[in-house]
């Protein structure tokens, strides 16, 4: 998120104030300082005009509150996306596979190249995979 303006701390307080279950909670990550003054493009990881990143962590021991707790961590990133400028690929999991580019931005053309250089057979893809270039 490039910031933390009134509706987006509204949305933030709101789901705080919500969460189905004591294990969860939203924290907000920062990008500052050193980190911010490099260029989108010199590295993979673009966001660097974004400095918040919030994290919605959805946690619960009873697997029968699981539908309220999945479904409040998606509703608060819902709530959220208008917001968002993009999103950090570390923050990603097993069924976003449709979300790596967004991760990379204008970078992921320069990363599938070097991956189709690198790596052709896709040996790294048990993570957020940037697949090679065709």
């Amino acid at each position: 998120m490039a910031d933390l303006g009134e509706e987006a701390i509204d949305i933030l307080i709101e789901y705080a104030s919500s969460k189905p279950s004591a294990l969860s909670g939203i924290a907000i990550q920062t990008v500052f300082g050193v980190a911010s003054r490099v260029a989108p493009d010199a590295t993979a990881f673009r966001h660097r005009a974004f400095p918040y990143a919030p994290i919605i962590v959805s946690q619960w021991l009873d697997p029968a509150h699981t539908a309220e707790n999945v479904a409040w961590a998606r509703d608060c990133w819902g709530a959220l996306h208008p917001f968002a400028g993009g999103v950090y690929v570390n923050d990603l999991g097993e069924n976003d596979e449709e979300r790596v580019p967004a991760a990379y931005g204008g970078n992921y053309q320069r990363l599938a190249a070097l991956k189709k250089k690198y790596d052709p057979d896709n040996f790294f893809r048990l993570n957020p995979n940037i697949k090679p270039a065709a």
